[in-house]
């Protein structure tokens, strides 16, 4: 029986899916602050130790967190993800693209390729509709509370993992198998069959990747925010991605339309493959 072509749908998070950081649906508040004192720290901290942003934000919250007297434990975090909004049309967008296509005889896989907390997105509503979450997380003592920071996702960072879901890795802290040579036809997901969303410039990498090797990247935008709109336009102009739209995931979106006819071309490349390999 022949296989289903795997397509691979991975996402940024923040400013992609929901139209605010992550942290800003609860934890935040918990710690008294506002986002713009939060994030003013935050940036303070990387630029006075001339520090990655990320492992910045990663201590400001312990720090606030321990200040405050908020347990920073998994289960806690995850409590914060409940609260996370999402653009319109996300909680029913996976259905609509899992449907189109399994009619196209296609499997549609969907990833998180994010700078913010794996935990923090675990506790989300649409959590479960990812096939692997790669994220940034803490190490934990035994008593389930954060001690360190185990992975840190920076926009380079972000790259390491559209290689493995290239060869179908989903370990964080691999290194040997992501860097290992193998064939093109033993890959499990084609990066010709991925599409990157992604909303700013923290994604060019990744847009960079996926579109060097002949995937579909797409700046998608918050259509309220006239700067995000400007920023997507710019990465379109300079070639970063293949596609803009806005952030809205209904069935009548652009974004949806985009998505069915890249499936409808990924569909369409691999039986032409097939039939010219019948040729041989």
């Amino acid at each position: 029986m022949t296989k289903k072509p795997i397509v691979a749908l991975i996402y940024d998070f923040d400013g992609t899916l929901s139209p605010g950081n992550m942290q800003e649906f609860g934890f935040i508040q918990a710690v008294g602050k506002t986002k713009e004192e939060f994030w003013k720290m935050s940036d303070g901290i990387a630029v006075d130790n001339d520090a990655s942003n990320v492992l910045a934000y990663m201590k400001l919250m312990y720090d606030e967190a321990h200040k405050a007297g908020v347990p920073l434990r998994k289960e806690i975090l995850r409590d914060f993800g409940r609260h996370i909004e999402l653009f319109p049309g996300v909680k029913e967008w996976f259905g609509l693209v899992n449907g189109y296509g399994s009619a196209r005889g296609v499997r549609v896989e969907h990833y998180i390729n994010s700078s913010g907390l794996k935990e923090i997105i675990e506790g989300s509503t649409i959590a479960g509709e990812f096939k692997h979450i790669y994220a940034g997380t803490y190490i934990y003592d035994s008593n389930g509370e954060a001690q360190w920071p185990g992975i840190a996702v920076d926009y380079t960072a972000k790259t390491q993992f559209i290689f493995k879901i290239n060869k179908g890795i989903t370990s964080a802290h691999d290194t040997k198998m992501v860097n290992a040579k193998i064939a093109a036809e033993k890959k499990r997901i084609p990066y010709t069959n991925m599409i990157y969303f992604g909303d700013g410039e923290t994604d060019i990498p990744c847009m960079k990747i996926v579109g060097m090797f002949g995937g579909n990247p797409i700046a998608v935008y918050n259509p309220e925010n006239a700067r995000k709109k400007a920023t997507a336009e710019k990465l379109r102009r300079q070639g970063r991605v293949n596609f803009i739209a806005p952030a809205i995931y209904t069935k009548d979106s652009r974004a949806y339309k985009l998505v069915c006819a890249i499936i409808d071309k990924i569909k369409a490349d691999t039986d032409l493959a097939k039939l010219a390999a019948g040729n041989r």
